[in-house]
């Protein structure tokens, strides 16, 4: 498979959220990265407002390859919550957008269990009848692996099921093809790159915060988190001016 990079002509962003919930307590782990349903909801909106087309990764590819061009921004969510399902998908819908979940295969249905030597609270991951539902929704599947696994602590065959294994486990529980990975933790090594690229796989995200600009590597695309207390005018900022893309390491 072809080592292919974007060629937008303008900035893309990517947009990142993880749970879309009340926030837990004071000093949660990561509490950060729970953001209210009305703010996520507001986001959404504000969205439209200023022109944007809320974009799963698929439909999102054409903008990226510079096939078309357009007011567009991606929209993901890492890790496959319940959350998403119930009070993502009804602004989403409302305004028009897709978005892509990336899903760890092997916990369909589960919680959060990784996060839990970090005393983050146990959370609902959606079941296969919900994620069928966030399709049928409009929206889409990606792949986050089996397990939710740091890559780099892995040897080639472990990493190998990993990737594959999630691809094909969730093309069969939702019957369509998952074609967009998304690294856990944003771990990743060159080897891991080319294990996606060769496994079917047209896109992958990281965690470096950016942006997507001319000439990234497909398998390699940065995001642009968006946390609790993100404002309106932090996401405009995000949006429409380098502030992500200074944040680039």
């Amino acid at each position: 498979m072809p080592h292919l990079k974007t060629r937008n002509t303008s900035p893309i962003p990517i947009l990142t959220y993880h749970q879309i919930a009340e926030a837990p307590p004071e000093g949660t782990p990561y509490r950060s990265l729970v953001v209210d349903p009305e703010d996520f909801a507001r986001q959404m909106a504000f969205l439209r407002l200023m022109g944007y087309q809320g974009l799963s990764m698929s439909a999102l590819l054409p903008y990226l390859r510079g096939e078309k061009v357009g007011k567009v921004v991606g929209i993901t969510f890492d890790d496959g919550y319940l959350n998403n399902l119930t009070n993502a998908l009804p602004a989403l819908r409302r305004n028009g957008f897709s978005a892509t979940c990336y899903v760890v295969s092997q916990l369909i249905g589960h919680s959060n269990e990784w996060d839990l030597d970090v005393g983050v609270p146990s959370s609902t991951l959606m079941d296969a009848l919900q994620l069928r539902a966030w399709v049928a929704g409009g929206q889409e599947v990606g792949a986050h692996t089996r397990n939710h696994v740091h890559l780099n602590q892995l040897d080639d065959k472990a990493c190998l099921a990993e990737i594959a294994g999630c691809k094909q486990e969730l093309e069969k529980l939702t019957g369509g093809a998952v074609t967009h990975f998304c690294y856990p933790y944003g771990e990743f090594e060159t080897r891991h790159v080319q294990m996606v690229r060769n496994h079917g796989y047209l896109s992958a995200t990281t965690t470096q915060r950016s942006r997507s600009h001319a000439g990234e590597d497909m398998m390699r695309l940065p995001r642009v988190p968006v946390a609790r207390r993100t404002t309106l005018l932090a996401l405009w900022m995000k949006l429409r001016t380098r502030y992500e893309d200074k944040k680039r390491v």
